[in-house]
C-alpha cells in the first residue's frame, strides 16, 4: 500500500472460488448478503447502481477492473469521498477460498479518513460474514440491514 489510508476485511470462505467470485458479480446472489438492489451485473468499464432501500441510498459504482475468480476493482463515492474497492479472491483448494477487500484512496482531514476507515472495515466485515453465512450454510444473516435499526433514530 502507497499509505495507512485503507480498510481491510478479509475471511476464508468454504466454497469454490467461482462460487465466491460470482457472489460479487452476479446482484441475483449479492443481495441476499449485502446491498437490496443493483441495476445490472458487474462488467468491466460499466456503470452500476447499488442500492440499500432500508435505508434510502445509492451508490453508482464504476466498474474499473474485472479477473473471472481473481479480482475485481471499483470506485464508488461521491467527488468528495471517492475510494477504490478491491476484491481479491485465491482459491486454497477446490473448495475454499481466500477473499480480501480493500477500500483505499480515502481523502480528507486526519479525524475523517479515520472515519472513513473504520466504517469501511467495520462494513465490509460484515460482508464478508454475510457472505460466508449464506454461500456455506444457506443462511440470511440480515447483518448489514440489521446494523442500522429504524428504531435507533426513534
Amino acid at each position: 500500500m502507497e499509505n495507512q489510508n485503507f480498510a481491510k476485511a478479509e475471511m476464508l470462505i468454504r466454497q469454490p472460488v467461482d462460487r465466491v467470485f460470482e457472489a460479487f458479480v452476479d446482484p441475483a446472489i449479492t443481495t441476499k448478503f449485502w446491498f437490496t438492489k443493483s441495476t445490472g451485473k458487474l462488467e468491466e468499464h460499466k456503470k452500476v447502481d447499488w442500492s440499500w432501500e432500508m435505508y434510502g441510498f445509492t451508490a453508482t459504482v464504476l466498474v474499473k477492473k474485472i479477473e473471472r475468480n481473481k479480482k475485481i476493482v471499483i470506485e464508488w463515492g461521491d467527488d468528495d469521498t471517492k475510494s477504490t474497492v478491491e476484491w481479491s479472491f485465491q482459491p486454497f483448494s477446490a473448495h475454499t477460498t481466500w477473499v480480501s477487500i480493500i477500500n483505499k484512496g480515502f481523502e480528507g482531514t486526519s479525524e475523517q479518513m479515520l472515519s472513513q476507515v473504520r466504517d469501511s472495515t467495520e462494513g465490509f466485515s460484515l460482508v464478508l460474514a454475510g457472505l460466508k453465512a449464506y454461500l456455506e450454510h444457506h443462511i440470511q444473516l440480515n447483518l448489514v440491514a440489521d446494523r442500522f435499526p429504524k428504531e435507533l433514530n426513534a
